[in-house]
Order: C-alpha cells, then structure tokens, then sequence
C-alpha cells in the first residue's frame, strides 16, 4: 500500500505497539502501510499509529467507499453450528485486526468462545472470549474495544462484552486454512 499523505484534519490515533492515545495533527505527513477492516496503520515521525474506521476522512479517505466486509462463512474457524445472530457477531470480528498482522482475529484464531445469550430482561448480548497474540501487547484493549463496537452495529444486538483471556495460551496452530494461507505458511 505505502501511500504517502497529509492529514486533513486533527485526529486522535493509537501508537503501536504501546496502546497509548497520540494527538497527530493537520498536515502530519504520514504513510499508510496497511489497511484492514478500515482501521488504517500510518508511519510517522515517531512510528506506526492506528487510525480507527470513523476517522478514516482525517486520511481523505471517503469510509464508505473504502469499507471492506469479508464473508463469515470463508473461514474454518467459526463453527458450523452458530446461529444466524452468532454468524453475524463472527462476520463483524472477522473485520476486526492486530495493526500488526495482515490476518483478521478470528482467521488468527484468537476467539476462543462467541456466543449470544438472551439476558433476563429479553434482550440479545453477544459475549465473546478472546486472547492476543502475546500477553504483553499494548493493543490488547484497543482490539478487545474494537471487536465491541464492531458487534454493536448489528442491528439486533443489545450489548457486547468483549473479554481478554489467557488460557489455553494462543499458538500458531489455532491460525485457520485461510489465515495461513494469507501469511504463507501453506
């Protein structure tokens, strides 16, 4: 990608790999070295920073026309018995990414558990288990709460807990068909 640009306007971004909230101003000169799900990674003069999907216009970016949905039922790691509702919350975190890695959370295997409970007052929640990479990632939080927002524009949904764990600990055998494939490892 490697587009070279000047920001448009003020923008909050997340430094990678610490997690910190960094302020870049308009005309910050930045190059874009990845897009995926519509969060952009941007290099500057001090490093790489995240720009999440609803500040993509910072970049002269139309969101909507850069908007990428990949289909939920491409990847071998959502299982063949979720329900309609659950496909959904699966199809919404399959555009969920590490800034670090060009392969979505759930093709990562880093799900461990999604789930849709009907709580006592009636209402639809999505609860999903996740892990990182590596325990010590700063974006931990920035994923987890990208994941969140991503399952609460579902249209039927009333709520979305989005929990870190650590246990099983994540290895490259939980990576799907197509996340391998996509990183070269088959």
């Amino acid at each position: 990608m490697h587009s070279s640009l000047e920001l448009k306007r003020d923008v909050d971004a997340i430094q990678i790999p610490s997690g910190e909230t960094v302020h870049l101003p308009i005309g910050t000169k930045v190059i874009i070295t990845q897009s995926l799900g519509g969060t952009y990674t941007v290099a500057t003069d001090f490093g790489l920073a995240r720009i999440q999907s609803k500040d993509v216009d910072a970049l002269g970016i139309d969101p909507k026309a850069e908007e990428k949905k990949e289909q939920a039922s491409s990847s071998s790691n959502i299982p063949a018995e979720a329900g309609e509702l659950e496909q959904e919350v699966w199809s919404q975190l399959r555009n969920v990414y590490d800034p670090e890695i060009p392969v979505n959370i759930v093709d990562l295997g880093l799900v461990y558990d999604c789930r849709v409970v009907e709580t006592a007052e009636g209402k639809k929640r999505a609860e999903v288990k996740m892990t990182l990479t590596a325990p010590g990632c700063g974006m931990g939080p920035t994923i987890a709460a990208d994941a969140q927002s991503r399952i609460m524009t579902i249209e039927d949904m009333d709520d979305a807990a989005v929990e870190l764990v650590w246990d099983p600990a994540w290895n490259q055998d939980m990576i799907s068909i197509e996340g391998k494939m996509k990183l070269g490892m088959i």
